[in-house]
């Protein structure tokens, strides 16, 4: 469905779609799995986030272009406010558990602000979960009611935890690794203090790390045009068929590699190793720790996946740094 969903966008978008993909500047351009994941849902899903989902299924039946492009001027603007309220919570909740929890002997995260937006919290729960790398709940007050949502991570089933407290719980509802619930007040504290057992009793301390899955060992001078034209037939990357995951070693900076974005909290890269001295460019988001060590000429050890990068009319093969280790 993905392969033949991708061709009917790239060749006959609906008036919607083509509406969003004008937003996102990928007129003209051919379009990824990455571009719907990163560009063209996120927008689509922020209608509902933030107000409902009802403009985004007009845009989805608009039967012209001037109508597309108005309600796909209103769904980006809910876009851009999504990130900033997405931004300031995910931070008011870094503050409060560094201020008021002892993470490292907690085995899951569960917060209550009533404060909060309800479309964003399972965003923000997503983040913390990736951060911390423990099961997280994220509450906020609806109606009369506490809602919220929940993320976990591999090897803990959070929709099963959820479920075993459905005798304190007014709905709930998702799968393994993401679930939504809602309760009333009275049941918060009970809720909080099971499921922190249910995580206590259900996760390893292994599961608390995460873990990166290499599918073969290479050198950079191995990443011709040859063999990304290869992984292209792999096509389209996705749950059950991840795109694949290289791993290189004792990899230095070529002299140019700089940090970039905002909050120079990035690291673009143009890296070698022994088997070529022509550079390899590459981004690491949210590495910026390692600038230091790289731009010492120092060498890295790097996983990643390949990717075609386009800027302009010009296309080139660069290396999305997963990870980075001394």
């Amino acid at each position: 469905m993905t392969h033949y969903g991708l061709k009917q966008l790239n060749s006959n978008p609906s008036f919607g779609l083509r509406g969003i993909i004008e937003i996102c500047g990928l007129h003209r351009k051919h379009i990824t799995v990455n571009d719907i994941v990163f560009k063209i849902g996120p927008r689509i899903n922020a209608s509902g986030r933030m107000m409902n989902g009802k403009e985004a299924v007009d845009l989805m039946l608009a039967n012209d272009m001037t109508s597309a492009r108005e309600k796909s001027l209103n769904i980006d603007q809910y876009n851009l406010d999504r990130r900033e309220l997405d931004k300031k919570i995910t931070e008011e909740a870094i503050e409060y558990i560094d201020n008021n929890l002892d993470v490292e002997n907690q085995t899951c995260i569960v917060l209550y602000n009533e404060t909060w937006h309800k479309g964003i919290v399972g965003i923000v729960a997503s983040r913390l979960s990736e951060k911390y790398y423990r099961p997280a709940v994220v509450l906020t007050k609806s109606s009369n009611m506490i809602s919220g949502s929940a993320r976990s991570v591999p090897g803990f089933d959070v929709y099963k935890a959820i479920e075993s407290c459905r005798d304190i719980l007014e709905n709930f509802g998702g799968h393994t690794y993401a679930a939504g619930l809602t309760l009333r007040e009275e049941n918060l504290q009970e809720f909080r203090e099971r499921f922190n057992k249910l995580s206590f009793d259900g996760l390893e301390p292994k599961m608390m790390s995460p873990q990166i899955t290499v599918d073969a060992e290479i050198s950079l001078s191995q990443i011709t045009p040859e063999f990304t034209e290869g992984l292209k037939l792999f096509n389209p990357f996705g749950p059950e068929n991840d795109n694949p995951v290289f791993l290189t070693r004792n990899v230095f900076d070529s002299g140019s590699s700089r940090l970039v974005g905002k909050g120079q909290r990035h690291i673009k890269l143009d890296v070698v190793d022994e088997s070529t001295s022509v550079p390899m460019p590459g981004i690491a988001f949210a590495q910026h720790d390692f600038y230091k060590r790289i731009k010492e000429g120092k060498p890295v050890d790097i996983c990643y996946t390949i990717e075609e990068n386009t800027h302009g009319s010009r296309s080139y093969t660069q290396l999305m740094v997963k990870d980075i280790r001394e």
